[in-house]
C-alpha cells in the first residue's frame, strides 16, 4: 500500500491485492488531442477528480514508474469525467510534488482498453477526505462499524468489502487499479504513446520541479 498526501488533506491510497500482472497487446486507434492540456499542480487535478459529478466507484487507474527520472506516472479515468495524467515524486517522506493535466474529456472504446476493470485489476485505489468535524467522525465510524459487521456475518469478497468501506467513508473517487511500484505496466506505456505531447510536456515540467528542489542531493 502507498499513500499520497494531497490537496486539502485528501489522500490517494492504493492497496494491492496480489502480484502485478501487466496486460499486453493493448493498442488504441482513437485520435488525439481530447483534453484541455493545461498543466497544473497535481493537487488541482485531484480537486477536479473530487469535484466531478460522476459515480465515485466508476473511477479506474493505472500507475507505474516514469520512463526516465524520479517519480511515477498515474492515469485516472472516469466515463463522465475523462482521463487525467499525473506525474509525481516524493520531495521528502512527508511531501509529494507533481503536475498533471486532463488528456481526454471522456473514456471512449479505445481508451477503455488501457484502464483495468474489477476482474483484471491487481489492486484498488481511493481518494480519502478528512472528516469535517466530530459529528462527521462519529457518523462515519458508526457506518464503518456496520459495514465491518455485515461482512463478518456473511460471505464476501475483498473487492466488495473495499467498495462498501469506501462508501461508508464517503470517498469521492475509488475503483480498480493496476500498479507496479518498480516498473511500467503496459497500459501506462500505451497511454504515454497515445498522448506523447502530454507525456513530454509533463515530463519537462516535473523535471523542472525536481531540479528546483535539488532532489538529486537527497530528501529535502
Amino acid at each position: 500500500m502507498f499513500t499520497h498526501d494531497g490537496w486539502g488533506g485528501r489522500r490517494i491510497t492504493v492497496s494491492l491485492s496480489g502480484g502485478t500482472a501487466a496486460r499486453t497487446g493493448l493498442k488504441s486507434t482513437t485520435p488525439q488531442p481530447r483534453g484541455d492540456m493545461r498543466v497544473r499542480d497535481w493537487d488541482d487535478i485531484v480537486e477536479d477528480v473530487v469535484g466531478s459529478s460522476g459515480d465515485p466507484d466508476d473511477w479506474r487507474a493505472v500507475a507505474g514508474d516514469r520512463a526516465s527520472g524520479v517519480g511515477e506516472d498515474l492515469y485516472l479515468g472516469h466515463p463522465a469525467a475523462g482521463v487525467f495524467h499525473l506525474k509525481t515524486y516524493a520531495k521528502n517522506p512527508y511531501e509529494v510534488r507533481g503536475v498533471g493535466t486532463q488528456i481526454a474529456r471522456k473514456v471512449d472504446d479505445g481508451l477503455a482498453d488501457f484502464l483495468p476493470t474489477g476482474d483484471d485489476a491487481d489492486g484498488r485505489f481511493a481518494v480519502q477526505q478528512p472528516v469535517a468535524d466530530e459529528d462527521d467522525a462519529e457518523t462515519k465510524a458508526s457506518e464503518l462499524e456496520q459495514v465491518v459487521q455485515a461482512h463478518a456475518d456473511a460471505p464476501t469478497t475483498p473487492d466488495a468489502f473495499f467498495d462498501d468501506v469506501m462508501d461508508a467513508l464517503d470517498s469521492p473517487a475509488f475503483g480498480p487499479m493496476e500498479y507496479d511500484p518498480y516498473d511500467r505496466p503496459d497500459p501506462v506505456e500505451g497511454l504515454a504513446e497515445e498522448f506523447p505531447d502530454a507525456d513530454e510536456l509533463l515530463d519537462s515540467e516535473l523535471d523542472d520541479l525536481v531540479d528546483a528542489d535539488r532532489v538529486g542531493r537527497g530528501f529535502q
